[in-house]
C-alpha cells in the first residue's frame, strides 16, 4: 500500500511540475489587478476592487469585494456601496467631501470668441499649457462640501490651483477635522511659470464657520502632503525639506500642542507613505530597504521616534489599507507574484512578524504558472561602495548552460529596484523567455541611506552609468552567462541610461530597448512640463552658460553628444501623450539610428503617455519587445 502511494505521489507530483508553464506576454494580460480599498467602518471586511483585461474589446473588466478580514469567500457589491462606504462624511454625516473640475480661466479659443465654438486653438500666456498627459483648458480640480441635498460648496472659490494634486493625486489630499468644523487640503499655491518650477505644495485649513483659510506649513518649502489624524486630534503629514526636489528626503512629521515635530529627522530613510494606528499611539508607515518595500512602526509620542522595521522578507508591502483590531491588511507583491492582500497579526511579538495571505484571485491562474528563481548579489562598484542587485533566472535554471542576459535600468531616476511586480517591465516574463535578468540598485535609489539616494543628481552619465557597467560586468563572470549575448532594456531615466550607455559600452552589448528615454537634454528642457525635475536633476538651463553642473550635464552626460559611438541595434518605443519626456525624445534617437544606418525599430503609440495602459497595446509591447530580443539576441 505504502508502495502504490509513493508511486501516486510521484506522478502528481510530475503532473504538477508538467502543469506549470513559463509565464508568457498573453499569460500576463490575464492576470487580475487586485487593490485594497480600505477597511469598512464595522472593521469586519476589506473593500476590494479587482481589474481584468479585456484583450477582445481593449478596456478592463472592473468588480468589486468586500471580503472578511478572517478570511472567507469575497463578496461581490456594487460600486455605489463601496462609495457609500468609503465617502467622507464630518462626524454627524449631515455633509461630505468630494472634488470636481472647476473652470476658471479662458483657454480655448471659443472661451475668447463664441462664434468660434469650432476652433482647436489653446491660448497661453504662460507655462504649465500641459502636464503629465493632458492639456490645461482652464479648468482645476477643487474640494467641495457637499450636503444632503447635493448642493455643493466650493472652499478653493476662484483659486487657480488644484487638489486633489495632479497628475496622482485623490481623496487622500483632503480630510476632515475631528470635529468636521475645519476641511485640510493639500494643493501648490502657484500658477503658470511659477507652477512648473516648484515642488513646493502646503497643507491648508478651511473653517466652515469664519470661512478663512491658513497655511499650516507655511515656510516649509517642499511636499507636505498626506495629512491625517489620529483619534486624539494630533496632526501627521509628509515632508520633504528642499523646492524643487521630487526625490527630496520624505520625513514624518506631527503638529503637537502648536509645535511641528520632524519624527524622522535623524533617519537615513525616505518614506512612501503611512498611516495611523486605530490607537493612535503608533505610525506605521512604508519605506524601501535593501531592495524590497517594507512596514515599519514609530512610537510618535516617546523620547525615541526612530522607525523600527516590523516586516522582512523577499517580497513588497506596496500599501496598507487598513486596520482591522489587531491585523493590519496590506498589498504584497513579489517578483513572482502579482498584488494580492495581506494581513500582520499585530499580537506577534516573537520572532519575525508573518503575512498571511488574504485574498487569492490570481491562485488558479499560478497554479499553471512556474516560477522563477531569484537571488541577490552584492557588487563592488567602481568607487568602493557595495551595491545590491536582484538577479532573476529562467525556470528550471540550469548552471551548466549559457543564457543570454539583459540589464535592467531603473527609470526614476529614484525609484528602488524592489520586489515589484510589472504589467511591462515584469522580470518573470522576462526570465520565462530564457534570460537571465540583472536588475541593480544603482547609485540614485532609495533604501540605502539618503546620501546614496541623492548622489545620481547633476550625475546622470556619471556614477550610476559606471553601477551599471559594474552590474553587467560582474555577472558576465558567472559561466552560465553567454558573453557574446547581452543585452540592456529600460524606461524614462531608464531609457536615457539605454541611449547614453550606447555610445560608451564599448562593445559589451548586442542589443538595446530604450522606452520613453531622454535623449537630447536641451529639447528636453524646452518641451518637458515639470521643469523643477530638470532643474534639480540637470543643474539648470543650458543657455546658463556660468553653471558648472548645467553646462556639464549639457555636454559630457548628454546621449546626442555620444551618437557618432553608437554601433549596436536598438528598438526605441514612444507615447504620443508623454509630455514628461515628449515623443520629440524618441523620434531624434530613432532618425540617429536609421541615418548611420544602424539596425533600428521605432514602436510609437500615438494615445499612450509615459506609461503603456491599453490592453492590446500593453500585448504589442510585449509581443515587440521579446521578438526584436529574438532577432538581435
Amino acid at each position: 500500500m505504502k508502495k502504490h502511494l509513493i508511486i501516486l505521489a510521484s506522478v502528481m507530483a510530475f503532473n504538477s511540475i508538467q502543469a506549470q508553464q513559463p509565464l508568457t506576454p498573453e499569460k500576463l494580460w490575464e492576470l487580475h489587478r487586485v487593490n485594497g480599498i480600505g477597511i469598512t467602518p464595522d472593521q469586519q471586511y476589506v473593500l476590494v476592487s479587482v481589474s481584468t483585461p479585456n484583450i477582445k474589446e481593449n478596456t478592463f473588466n472592473k468588480e468589486y469585494y468586500k471580503l472578511a478580514v478572517k478570511g472567507g469567500v469575497p463578496i461581490p457589491i456594487s460600486k455605489e456601496e463601496v462609495e457609500k462606504l468609503t465617502a467622507k462624511y464630518n462626524t454627524d454625516k449631515s455633509l461630505k467631501l468630494t472634488h470636481k473640475e472647476v473652470k476658471l480661466k479662458s483657454v480655448l479659443g471659443k472661451d475668447f470668441y463664441t462664434d468660434l465654438e469650432k476652433s482647436s486653438g489653446k491660448l497661453y500666456s504662460s507655462l504649465d499649457h500641459r502636464h503629465w498627459d493632458t492639456w490645461n483648458e482652464g479648468s482645476y480640480n477643487h474640494v467641495m462640501i457637499e450636503d444632503s441635498n447635493g448642493k455643493q460648496t466650493d472652499i478653493m472659490e476662484g483659486l487657480p490651483y488644484y487638489c486633489p494634486q495632479l497628475p496622482f493625486g485623490g481623496d487622500e489630499d483632503y480630510i476632515w477635522s475631528l470635529d468636521g468644523k475645519k476641511v485640510l487640503y493639500v494643493t501648490k499655491a502657484k500658477v503658470g511659470t511659477d507652477y512648473v518650477l516648484s515642488t513646493n505644495t502646503d497643507i491648508y485649513e478651511y473653517d466652515l464657520t469664519s470661512k478663512k483659510t491658513t497655511n499650516l506649513t507655511e515656510g516649509m518649502m517642499g511636499y507636505d502632503t498626506n495629512p491625517q489624524y489620529n483619534k486624539e486630534g494630533v496632526l501627521a503629514w509628509l515632508s520633504m525639506a528642499h523646492d524643487g526636489n521630487e526625490a527630496d528626503k520624505n520625513d514624518l512629521y506631527i503638529l503637537k500642542d502648536g509645535k511641528r515635530i520632524n519624527l524622522t529627522a535623524n533617519w537615513d530613510n525616505t518614506i512612501f507613505s503611512y498611516r495611523w494606528s486605530n490607537d493612535g499611539k503608533q505610525i506605521y508607515l512604508i519605506a524601501a530597504t535593501q531592495g524590497t518595500e517594507q512596514v515599519f512602526v514609530v512610537a510618535p509620542f516617546s523620547k525615541d521616534t526612530t522607525p523600527r522595521q516590523l516586516t522582512q522578507g523577499v517580497f513588497d508591502v506596496n500599501s496598507i489599507v487598513g486596520q482591522a483590531g489587531d491585523q493590519l491588511v496590506v498589498m504584497r507583491t513579489d517578483m513572482n507574484h502579482a498584488a494580492e492582500l495581506y494581513t500582520i497579526n499585530l499580537k506577534e511579538k516573537k520572532g519575525r512578524i508573518t503575512l498571511s495571505q488574504l485574498s487569492h484571485f490570481n491562485d488558479e491562474l499560478y497554479k499553471g504558472i512556474a516560477e522563477c528563481p531569484i537571488k541577490e548579489r552584492i557588487i563592488k562598484t567602481t568607487d568602493g561602495k557595495r551595491m545590491h542587485a536582484w538577479v532573476i533566472y529562467p525556470p528550471n535554471f540550469d548552471p551548466n548552460k549559457k543564457y543570454p542576459t539583459l540589464l535592467y535600468c531603473q527609470g526614476g531616476p529614484q525609484s528602488v529596484v524592489s520586489q515589484f511586480y510589472s504589467f511591462r517591465w515584469n522580470f518573470q516574463v522576462m526570465a520565462s523567455q530564457g534570460y537571465i535578468v540583472i536588475a541593480p540598485n544603482r547609485r540614485g535609489l532609495p533604501g540605502f541611506g539618503v546620501e546614496w539616494n541623492a548622489e545620481i543628481s547633476g550625475d546622470w552619465g556619471g556614477q550610476p552609468m559606471r553601477d551599471y557597467l559594474s552590474a553587467i560586468d560582474d555577472i558576465a563572470k558567472e559561466p552560465y552567462v553567454d558573453k557574446d549575448r547581452l543585452g540592456a532594456i529600460g524606461a524614462s531615466y531608464g531609457g536615457y541610461s539605454i541611449y547614453y550607455l550606447a555610445g560608451i559600452h564599448q562593445k559589451r552589448f548586442k542589443t538595446f530597448i530604450a522606452h520613453c528615454g531622454v535623449f537630447n537634454l536641451q529639447s528636453m528642457y524646452g518641451t518637458t512640463e515639470e521643469l523643477f525635475f530638470n532643474n534639480n536633476e540637470i543643474g539648470g538651463a543650458y543657455w546658463d552658460k556660468k553653471n558648472a553642473v548645467a553646462q556639464k550635464s549639457y555636454k559630457e552626460f548628454n546621449p546626442i553628444e555620444k551618437i557618432t559611438e553608437w554601433d549596436t541595434p536598438i528598438l526605441i518605443i514612444h507615447g504620443g501623450k508623454d509630455y514628461r519626456v515628449p515623443e520629440e525624445q524618441g523620434f531624434q534617437a530613432f532618425t540617429a539610428a536609421q541615418l548611420r544606418g544602424i539596425k533600428s525599430e521605432l514602436l510609437y503609440f500615438p494615445d499612450e503617455n509615459h506609461w503603456v495602459l491599453q490592453p492590446q497595446n500593453g500585448l504589442l509591447w510585449q509581443r515587440t519587445f521579446f521578438k526584436w530580443l529574438k532577432e538581435t539576441l
